[in-house]
């Protein structure tokens, strides 16, 4: 009677340890337990922990709630201006409703995923090459905004979206450098012809002074011998101003005077 006794409880005691094991479930800090008994969902999610389960009629489905990095596929598409691009972008995006997200979307990474792709092509179609090129942060706002109304109703928030890259065709990217270079060119030549613009009407200020005062003229006829000679040249040209030669011929034209500051008769 005993044995049978002791060996009743041992049955009993494995048949517990059997249920345990199989009711027994373990929910990890970033996962959230949903809970199906029968096929319907069964009180609010299962937090992190250890979490019981009838066996053979409850079923819990575990969901990840870490940020999902998802790369999107490179779309290519012509902008508003009519050019063809290819565009790829990142998104980030976290579950925020376990339930949600498995009773109202089938695969809701797919979905993102899919979803994603689309609203890249319609902001390529809506936008131009310049914008694409340097308003990035505009468009990464308005995609994020055409995710996230959606994923909403799925238990999912967009957390951010960035385009990655955009690839131009060769033809393009050698129009735009002819532009670059030819902007480039304009600029140097505005910049030149402003200096030569400097330059004249300092000349004219130069010129006028001179005209002034003639003196200043042979000074600076003097410092050009001198600034010429410094070279150790053995050939020297010097250039006579027709102003410098009148100069002295106006000199030449005074009247002599004797000692007593009166002309001198002839």
């Amino acid at each position: 009677m005993l044995q049978e006794l002791l060996g009743a409880i041992a049955a009993a005691g494995s048949a517990g340890v059997i249920y345990l094991a199989m009711a027994a479930r373990v929910v990890k800090q970033y996962e959230r337990g949903v809970l199906f008994r029968l096929g319907r969902v069964s009180g609010e999610s299962r937090p992190p922990g250890l979490t019981l389960i009838i066996p053979v009629v409850d079923r819990l489905l575990k969901v990840n709630m870490q940020i999902v990095t998802m790369p999107i596929p490179a779309q290519e598409g012509i902008t508003r201006d009519n050019v063809t691009v290819r565009v790829d972008a990142v998104v980030y995006f976290r579950v925020v409703d376990a339930e949600s997200a498995l009773v109202r979307v089938e695969d809701y990474k797919f979905a993102v995923s899919q979803m994603a792709q689309t609203s890249l092509r319609s902001i390529i179609g809506k936008s131009d090459l310049d914008d694409l090129l340097s308003n990035r942060e505009k468009l990464n706002q308005g995609l994020e905004l055409m995710l996230d109304s959606p994923a909403i109703g799925w238990g999912i928030q967009v957390d951010r979206v960035e385009i990655k890259d955009v690839s131009l065709p060769d033809t393009m990217k050698r129009s735009m450098a002819r532009q670059a270079e030819a902007d480039r060119e304009r600029r140097a030549r505005i910049i030149n012809a402003d200096a030569e613009l400097q330059a004249s009407k300092k000349l004219a200020e130069a010129a006028q002074q001179m005209a002034d005062t003639p003196a200043a003229l042979q000074l600076r006829l003097l410092q050009t011998v001198m600034a010429v000679s410094a070279e150790k040249n053995s050939t020297l040209v010097l250039p006579i101003p027709v102003e410098l030669l009148h100069f002295l011929e106006r000199g030449n034209q005074q009247p002599a005077s004797n000692g007593d500051g009166e002309p001198r008769s002839g």
